[in-house]
């Protein structure tokens, strides 16, 4: 406890310098000023912004940047939530509610405060949890060699397939191919080029980077393009920003209790976020004295369920950090960032990267401070860049992509990734196909790849080491547990709706 005081001491120390507070100021306003955009959340938010963080000096400035933009990309979801009843991702679906009742009701001020309050409190929460949960997780994982890493890969996979909702085969399917395009280049092994059909450009991979900017970004984009109009904005004024007594009283508890469930549901890849908003405003609204005013506007219905939402958001940095494996979307971006600036993390970054993982822990509470100071004021300006319409913005947003894509490396080559991606991105959000699943199997194919060869070098080629090994035996066996209850959810659902094949009458 002691040490990581210490520790979370000098992360301060490193957070506050000036070059530092410019990047998590300036990650804030980005995050906030895209994720605000209809339709755009933190994922594509941060795979178009993520360009930018390439022109910061050091890693650790680069991700107190991209760490800043995602809660200011969360804070910006839950304006549109508010005002627009289009939430920036699933987790904010429940914030409309209630939240969009409020803005018809001419409260929409107190809505956008004490979501931004609860954040703030539930962001504070959870790095203290983070702080104090980070080092065990990663101490725990010390004793990880490759068939560990490669059964934690195969479960973070099979916790991915689970993102993609309806049918098990279908988040499956994402999976292995995003396995297929992550093992395009070079073998990591032999040197021989893989799945490249003799083109020069794919012997170094697809890049990760502009493969994200065309599924999240340009994708999202040409689909909220097709989806214009279906959205208004509240015409009602804003009315005063900060909250009334009452609102105060209603609201502190409902933010408590929001914050710690999201915390703990955090902790699991894949989906914390969602399930926590909504077992949130469930128990909010099972313990209310009036239960039948939550729809109608009730403020506890936006405290809790936002609440939830980011201390989940915070809690998914524990996997990531500590063991390198993304819990969502959102930290498979936020994965792809560490790897490019040379960072691997897992349990040895306590010990190589001990700066960063600090730097980055304390950066996410002077960032939250800073969050909440500037957006209460700034509310009006977000309101007003509502009022621009999509077709307009989404051109800037656009350019900057390609501009983006094409700085990585100076080539074109990227920028046809960026539109192969669009194109596909485009696609998969017509046919209702979540890409999570197929980013998160991409990024983890070459520890997947690299993990098993080397477990079967130590077994002497007998693939019985990755269930002989205790920890790695313990974790395969929960990932098969996983994917069994998944598919009888699945089963479940469908005999709930009827659409199970009826046995031939005989």
């Amino acid at each position: 406890m002691l040490e990581a005081l210490q520790q979370v001491g000098h992360g301060f120390s490193l957070a506050i310098l000036p070059e530092n507070l410019l990047y998590a100021l300036v990650g804030s306003l980005l995050g906030t000023l895209v994720g605000v955009l209809p339709g755009l959340g933190p994922v594509t938010t941060i795979a178009v912004l993520l360009p930018i963080t390439y022109q910061v000096g050091s890693p650790l400035g680069a991700l107190i940047m991209l760490a800043a933009i995602y809660y200011g990309a969360m804070y910006g979801g839950s304006t549109t939530s508010i005002l627009l009843k289009v939430p920036g991702e699933a987790a904010s679906v429940i914030t409309c509610i209630d939240g969009h009742e409020m803005a018809k009701q001419g409260r929409a001020g107190p809505a956008l405060a004490i979501a931004a309050i609860g954040s703030f409190v539930a962001g504070t929460l959870a790095v203290v949890g983070l702080t104090l949960i980070g080092p065990m997780f990663a101490r725990f994982a010390l004793s990880f060699g490759p068939p560990e890493y490669f059964a934690l890969a195969t479960f973070g996979l099979i916790l991915a397939s689970t993102l993609a909702g309806g049918p098990p085969l279908r988040g499956l399917c994402m999976v292995f191919l995003g396995i297929l395009l992550g093992l395009v280049g070079l073998d990591t092994m032999t040197g021989d080029p893989r799945f490249s059909f003799g083109i020069l450009d794919l012997t170094n991979g697809i890049g990760i980077v502009p493969l994200m900017m065309g599924i999240f970004g340009l994708g999202e984009i040409l689909y909220n393009l097709e989806q214009r109009g279906t959205a208004t904005l509240v015409t009602t004024k804003i009315g005063r920003i900060m909250p009334s007594r009452q609102d105060w009283k209603d609201s502190a508890w409902p933010i408590g209790r929001g914050s710690v469930l999201g915390f703990l549901l955090g902790l699991i890849p894949g989906g914390g976020a969602i399930l926590g908003s909504l077992l949130s405003y469930t128990i909010e609204k099972n313990l209310s004295k009036n239960p039948e005013s939550f729809g109608k506007g009730n403020i506890a219905g936006v405290a809790g369920p936002e609440s939830a939402n980011n201390s989940a958001a915070s809690a998914a940095f524990v996997p990531l950090l500590t063991l390198g494996i993304p819990g969502n979307a959102v930290t498979a971006v936020l994965l792809a960032a560490l790897l490019i600036q040379n960072i691997e993390p897992g349990p040895l970054m306590l010990v190589k990267h001990a700066d960063v993982f600090w730097g980055v822990i304390a950066s996410m509470y002077v960032g939250n401070v800073m969050l909440l100071i500037l957006n209460l004021p700034l509310v009006g300006l977000w309101v007003q860049l509502l009022r621009v319409p999509f077709w307009i913005l989404s051109p800037v947003v656009i350019a900057i992509a390609i501009l983006g894509a094409y700085s990585l490396r100076n080539a074109w080559f990227d920028v046809g990734v960026l539109m192969a991606g669009g194109v596909i991105g485009y696609l998969f959000r017509k046919a209702s196909i979540e890409a999570g699943p197929l980013i998160m199997a991409f990024i983890l194919a070459d520890l997947l790849d690299t993990s098993l060869r080397q477990s079967l070098l130590m077994g002497d080629g007998n693939p019985m080491i990755l269930i002989s090994r205790p920890m790695s035996g313990i974790i395969l066996l929960l990932g098969l547990v996983v994917l069994v209850m998944q598919l009888l959810a699945w089963r479940r659902s469908n005999a709930a709706l009827g659409l199970e094949p009826q046995e031939e009458v005989k």
